[in-house]
């Protein structure tokens, strides 16, 4: 398997989405990823960066090859000091937004991956966490 180092890719620009979901998708295929779990992982590195750049304007997602529990993964990690989220068990029911959006982002994020977690505080910023395992 070819080496894979953790990529962290400043999100300010539509471009940066962009560059942050190829780069969680090469990664993805470079750690044995079938197809279907590489558009997963695609997608919910997309919804991450996405969310910074429309809520926080900028911030930065890493993603890293991980093992846990013998198997290899990935994770996305997206944070932002942006105005973070008032109500995080809000925040994760379907179609609730406070942007105007359908409101599928961070719950749709949550069943792609494996692992889901997010700390957020008003004021603050947004930090979460999403693993997939192979």
């Amino acid at each position: 398997m070819k080496q894979v180092r953790k990529v962290r890719v400043a999100i300010s620009t539509e471009m940066d989405i962009a560059k942050s979901i190829l780069h969680a998708r090469r990664m993805s295929a470079d750690l044995g990823f079938g197809v279907a779990e590489q558009n997963r992982v695609a997608t919910a590195t997309s919804e991450l960066a996405r969310n910074i750049f429309k809520y926080a304007g900028v911030g930065h997602v890493t993603i890293a090859p991980i093992e846990r529990d013998g198997r290899m993964g990935i994770e996305i990690l997206a944070e932002d000091h942006g105005p973070g989220i008032e109500d995080i068990e809000q925040a994760m029911e379907d179609r609730y937004s406070s942007g105007g959006t359908l409101g599928l982002g961070l719950p749709g994020v949550r069943r792609l991956m494996d692992v889901f977690r997010i700390e957020s505080a008003p004021g603050r910023g947004t930090r979460v966490m999403a693993l997939k395992l192979r």
